[in-house]
């Protein structure tokens, strides 16, 4: 099976290397990555050409934002599954594309844990996201998947279309609804740490940023779902996160 993977990246010099490093280091083989650029002026590019290698593309021009660029990945990317692992970002360790593989043998759709770092030299975690089987509502209940887990076959992708750009910070959490929700697709939860994401990210770096990803993924429960102007999972989502920042050995439930 061959996996696509796609990165976004703009003005990543500081920490694309451990993107690049994290996805050759990967043991499964049958893999490409897509590198889309938004005209990056700082080292970037040359970063990435540097890595020059089979299986690897790089797009460079301008573009509207992440979601752009994910849409521009999307119709480049040949393999049989998708995911996106973004410039900050780093797979765990050397076997996650290979238990992505196993458990799409199986399924439609896989996700998994995440950890939240303060960087990628130390690991030091800052918040675990660890994920759950999706509940008996899905995301009228407030559960979601971590995006940067979620690996999905080419005929899923290829169902659901592009990422909504009319959406600033929550076209992903809208993409994976759409997924998982509106066409009775399988999907399993893989229960291993997949990726260690940089803290800082569009819709985690402020409380306003929270506030408008939440505004948001109820617009989006609204059309999917038929959520009404206030619904249960605009408190619950937020709510589900809070054990995130829990020590370790102190957390009793997942989420």
């Amino acid at each position: 099976m061959k996996i696509s993977v796609l990165t976004v990246c703009w003005n990543s010099a500081a920490t694309i290397r451990h993107t690049l490093d994290s996805f050759f280091a990967q043991e499964h083989q049958d893999k490409e990555l897509i590198v889309i650029d938004g005209a990056s002026t700082d080292e970037t590019l040359t970063i990435v050409r540097s890595y020059a290698a089979q299986g690897l593309q790089i797009i460079s021009e301008p573009d509207r934002g992440m979601y752009d660029a994910l849409n521009k990945g999307l119709a480049l990317c040949t393999g049989e599954a998708i995911g996106a692992l973004n410039a900050d970002d780093a797979f765990h360790d050397a076997s996650v594309l290979g238990k992505i593989r196993e458990a799409l043998a199986e399924s439609d759709i896989v996700h998994g844990h995440l950890d939240f770092v303060d960087n990628h030299e130390s690991k030091r975690v800052v918040r675990r996201w660890r994920a759950e089987p999706k509940p008996q509502d899905g995301f009228r209940s407030g559960w979601m998947p971590a995006h940067p887990t979620f690996y999905v076959r080419r005929a899923v992708a290829e169902k659901i279309g592009p990422f909504d750009l009319t959406l600033k910070v929550s076209s992903d959490y809208d993409w994976m609804l759409r997924a998982v929700e509106l066409h009775g697709f399988r999907i399993t939860t893989i229960d291993q740490v997949l990726v260690d994401m940089m803290t800082g990210g569009a819709s985690t770096k402020s409380f306003r940023s929270h506030i408008g990803h939440n505004l948001e993924a109820l617009r989006s429960r609204r059309r999917w779902l038929g959520s009404g102007p206030v619904d249960y999972a605009l408190v619950a989502k937020p709510a589900r996160k809070l054990g995130q920042f829990l020590p370790k050995q102190t957390r009793k439930s997942k989420g």
